[in-house]
């Protein structure tokens, strides 16, 4: 397949809250691929929990860079200029790194945001001043709190070592823009979703945990599906609240 390039530049009615938990998920389902992908000759096959991490950290970066960009140029605060600009950069660098470990590995990823995330764009366009300081902060506050949990998950299971490294890299970006997001002071704490584990179980992630003496230890795909729904769902009502509240 021909190597993909990186995209560095692209760019209130009160709604029911089952509405934003039905489109949240719909929109998990969209990221999480149910075929696994074949590696390189000679690599471990890539599974639903590997191509989870691809497509996610891939779609983060399509509308995170354009959202940060935005917010350089259209920040009410400087500091909020200044995050916007630092998360736009980082996102390109994590963006062409994703690249490379889908060329690497033979996988295809997404090449636009998905529509729920063009809407967060439109959003972002359309408000000014301290209303929108707040939606950006919320929304990227709320959307790096989703993939982070699946990011330590697929790095404590994947067999590839492409998408280790990529995991750790990404784990790295994702937990330094929480911190520049947190820094505005924006940042509502008590609203955050909470903690998506699962229960404990032989299946369970803290289930593997405790068990990681043993010689084979890793946590399926399931587990991964499970976390990355449920964190979507519990983030998409938070962020319907503190919206709303704005």
């Amino acid at each position: 397949m021909a190597p993909l390039r990186s995209a560095h530049r692209r760019l209130g009615t009160r709604t029911h809250r089952a509405a934003m938990l039905l489109i949240a998920v719909i929109a998990g389902v969209g990221v999480l691929p149910g075929v696994a992908v074949a590696a390189p000759a000679g690599g471990q096959q890539l599974n639903a929990a590997d191509m989870t991490l691809l497509n996610g950290v891939r779609l983060a970066g399509l509308w995170e860079m354009p959202a940060g960009q935005m917010a350089a140029e259209k920040g009410q605060s400087a500091k909020v200029r200044e995050i916007g600009a630092g998360i736009a950069s980082e996102h390109q660098k994590l963006d062409q790194l994703t690249v490379d470990a889908a060329n690497k590995l033979g996988a295809s990823i997404p090449s636009e945001p998905t529509a729920e995330q063009k809407g967060w764009l439109a959003e972002m366009q359309k408000a000014s001043g301290a209303r929108f300081d707040q939606i950006f902060v919320t929304r990227l506050r709320v959307a790096h709190g989703k993939i982070f949990p699946v990011i330590g998950a697929v790095r404590a299971s994947t067999r590839d070592a492409t998408v280790r490294k990529l995991c750790e890299d990404a784990n790295a970006f994702v937990q330094h823009h929480m911190q520049m997001l947190e820094s505005t002071g924006l940042v509502r704490w008590p609203e955050l979703p909470p903690a998506a584990l699962p229960a404990p179980g032989e299946d369970g992630l803290l289930a593997a945990a405790s068990a990681n003496s043993g010689p084979q230890v890793g946590v399926s795909s399931t587990v991964v599906w499970l976390v990355f729904l449920a964190a979507l769902g519990t983030g998409g009502i938070a962020t319907y609240r503190m919206l709303r509240r704005s």
